[in-house]
């Protein structure tokens, strides 16, 4: 297999982008190929098979999914608050509207999962790993709440990101205006009130 880290991302987000247009019986090797502009055989000299394709097309959506820790820091510097945890749900969605493609593929991943329950396996670790994650950047930041409401938070966001993106006339109201009564109803206010 091929090492060139820069081809490798190109055609991982090439196959991002015809899994998010095409649907995961569109997602083929030649179709990759044609997608990344590059001879027909590049791909399969970079993947052994769909299943590995399919494993670091998770990997390249959760990474081109990451916010930048630089603007984490920065926004730690507010107050503790639930309208600061609303600035970061709204990241998330902002992060969403930016790269459309990445969630749509992560969509047809988790339905690509119930089919093949080696990629099942993965993704239910990869998204219980991502959770604990947050749940821990919730607790350790002291932002107000506890591992429930973070989750609740989670399952509140994501819901309406599926909707954003399959049935977008479903939500009354802007996504932002959402989150900030989302936040304000669930949340306590300030970081003392965390269990």
């Amino acid at each position: 297999m091929r090492q060139n880290p820069a081809r490798r991302a190109a055609l991982l987000d090439a196959a991002i982008e015809v899994l998010a247009a095409e649907g995961s019986r569109g997602l083929t090797l030649r179709a990759v190929d044609a997608k990344a502009q590059v001879p027909v055989g590049t791909c399969s000299n970079y993947f052994a098979n769909r299943a590995e394709l399919l494993r670091q097309i998770m990997e390249r959506t959760r990474e081109r999914l990451t916010p930048d820790p630089a603007e984490v820091a920065e926004a730690l510097a507010a107050p503790s608050s639930p309208e600061l945890v609303a600035q970061f749900l709204r990241d998330v969605y902002r992060r969403m509207d930016a790269d459309r493609s990445s969630y749509l593929a992560m969509m047809e991943l988790r339905l690509e999962g119930v089919r093949r329950p080696e990629l099942g396996a993965e993704l239910n670790r990869s998204f219980r790993v991502a959770l604990e994650e947050n749940i821990r950047f919730h607790l350790d930041a002291g932002l107000p709440g506890d591992r429930v409401d973070v989750t609740l938070l989670y399952l509140a966001v994501h819901g309406m990101i599926v909707d954003d993106l399959t049935v977008p006339d479903v939500l009354a109201g802007s996504a932002g205006e959402l989150i900030d009564e989302l936040c304000r109803r669930l949340l306590p206010r300030g970081a003392a009130e965390n269990a």
